[in-house]
């Protein structure tokens, strides 16, 4: 008889990557942050505000950032463009080793303020497996306005995503006074570095982390788990460490 093999956990990884710049702007390291993402070895890659079309006159000749950090790594990628300034535009961006079906950015933006979406991606998965949802979040600075975009998350998670499907939430929620996951549970939403360790993981500044502005959520998982990063070179690459995740996929006979 053949011994029968687990599936291979799903790795995740999500992070802000500050349009390609260092903290303070004072470097662009988009050729640093592709060696530190690929490094990784992430089946699903969340990004933040990354380039889209337009870019920095610095970075021209590199154009969407989430292309050339995809490269020929991932083969499947999506983008969301959330706000366009002084000609350059940047959004979320998700990063995948499993096909993407299709592709949705929700615009969970409040008049007068900076616009923000959530990125909606459904996967294919192997063996005719369910499809696997998974969605890129960036919300705003002002509480006030958290509470709004949290709230048309949970409803475009009702509204878009099967009851029964598995589903996976990263990106950064600004989310510093810890609100989110009260406001998230109605929709099932659980913080994996919270459910494990008691708390959520810190990472921002990136230098020396005090405020937990990054999440991992899951709905509908066989298991996931916090992955611990070393702190170089992320130091020197965002204002933002990333947040990582191994997550295992509920399986059919």
């Amino acid at each position: 008889m053949h011994e029968q093999r687990s599936p291979r956990p799903l790795r995740v990884l999500t992070l802000n990557i500050h349009r390609g710049f260092n903290a303070f702007n004072r470097r662009f390291v988009l050729h640093e942050l592709r060696d530190a993402v690929r490094a990784e070895g992430s089946d699903l890659v969340f990004l933040q505000e990354v380039g889209g079309g337009s870019v920095p006159a610095g970075a021209a000749d590199i154009g969407a950032h989430y292309e050339f950090l995809a490269d020929e790594i991932w083969h499947d990628r999506a983008y969301g463009r959330n706000a366009v300034a002084e000609g350059q535009d940047h959004g979320n961006a998700v990063l995948s080793r499993l096909p993407v079906l299709r592709s949705y950015n929700h615009d969970v933006s409040l008049p007068g303020v900076e616009p923000r979406g959530v990125l909606h991606c459904v996967l294919a998965r192997p063996a005719r497996q369910p499809e696997l949802h998974v969605m890129c979040v960036h919300l705003g600075l002002s509480e006030a306005h958290r509470s709004h975009q949290l709230a048309r998350l949970c409803e475009v998670i009702r509204h878009s995503v099967p009851a029964d499907a598995t589903l996976v939430v990263a990106g950064d929620f600004n989310d510093w006074r810890a609100r989110a996951d009260s406001l998230l549970a109605p929709c099932g939403l659980i913080e994996v570095f919270r459910q494990a360790h008691g708390r959520h993981a810190r990472s921002f500044p990136a230098r020396m982390p005090l405020l937990p502005l990054d999440r991992i959520y899951v709905r509908g998982t066989a298991a996931h788990r916090p992955l611990r990063l070393p702190r170089q070179p992320w130091a020197r690459l965002s204002d933002h460490a990333p947040l990582a995740a191994e997550i295992d996929l509920p399986e059919l006979p």
